[in-house]
């Protein structure tokens, strides 16, 4: 059985990409089978990650355009996180991209595609490669495909900032996701300056939304300094925000 994780956030610029990339590779390294799914496909991004260029073939587009079946679109990386990480027996790592071709971007903004068809993909995705773990790096904000990626999901992490703007954003998606029935949906609060209580602002979280915190992610300069040269969490295993993503692991395998 297959479970579905969606990460997402109300504003972009939350590190949402960067957070599923290092859960799925904290999976991985596990011992779990776990694809992600960029289905951001307006403002591509995660590929970057895992060392793919721009011009990259065999995408979630030509999924969705009839062009191959899903399966043709999934890009097998965990020799990319083997390479810095010890990989447990059976784990496995792969990613469907969307592609940051300018012409199949306009495409999708000109046309749309079937939101039923990409339904479609994440089930056949999940029994042709047998997977533990399947996770959607969503679009930013609520449309269509968010909506569906929420009512698919067995889990939903909520990524935010201490911000203002994303504590009222992220209310509306929480309140969206309970009348949608997720089951189990859990807070991730990134870029969290050193001086601020943590603890406190864990029970801030809990009274604002009645959901679990799973994380609270620090700003670290030296994370900031990685940008997209890998899953930090992978490479730097003893640091403060990397411990952080073992707790969100540990929560969606509960």
């Amino acid at each position: 059985m297959t479970t579905v994780i969606s990460v997402h956030s109300f504003r972009g610029g939350t590190g949402k990409s960067n957070t599923t990339a290092n859960l799925a590779g904290q999976l991985a390294a596990s011992g779990a089978r776990v694809a992600v799914v960029d289905t951001d496909i307006q403002s591509p991004g995660i590929h970057v990650l895992f060392g793919f260029a721009d011009d990259l073939d065999n995408t979630l587009n030509d999924y969705l355009w009839g062009k191959l079946p899903i399966k043709d679109a999934a890009h097998d990386v965990t020799s990319k996180i083997a390479a810095t990480s010890t990989i447990a027996e059976g784990g496995a790592l792969f990613l469907v991209p969307s592609s940051m071709k300018a012409g199949d971007i306009a495409r999708v903004l000109r046309e749309g595609y079937d939101v039923g068809t990409l339904n479609d993909g994440f089930r056949d995705l999940a029994k042709d490669l047998q997977l533990d773990y399947l996770l959607i790096d969503t679009h930013p904000g609520l449309n269509e495909e968010t909506l569906l990626s929420i009512t698919i999901s067995d889990v939903l992490l909520l990524i935010l900032r201490p911000d203002r703007q994303d504590f009222q954003g992220t209310a509306v998606t929480v309140d969206v996701a309970r009348k949608l029935g997720v089951p189990e949906l859990f807070l991730v609060v990134n870029m969290v300056p050193t001086n601020i209580d943590v603890d406190d602002l864990r029970e801030q979280m809990t009274a604002a939304y009645g959901s679990e915190t799973a994380a609270i992610l620090p700003f670290s300069k030296q994370v900031v300094d990685n940008a997209s040269g890998g899953l930090f969490s992978l490479v730097h295993p003893d640091h403060a925000w990397s411990e952080q993503f073992r707790r969100i692991a540990h929560h969606v395998t509960q």
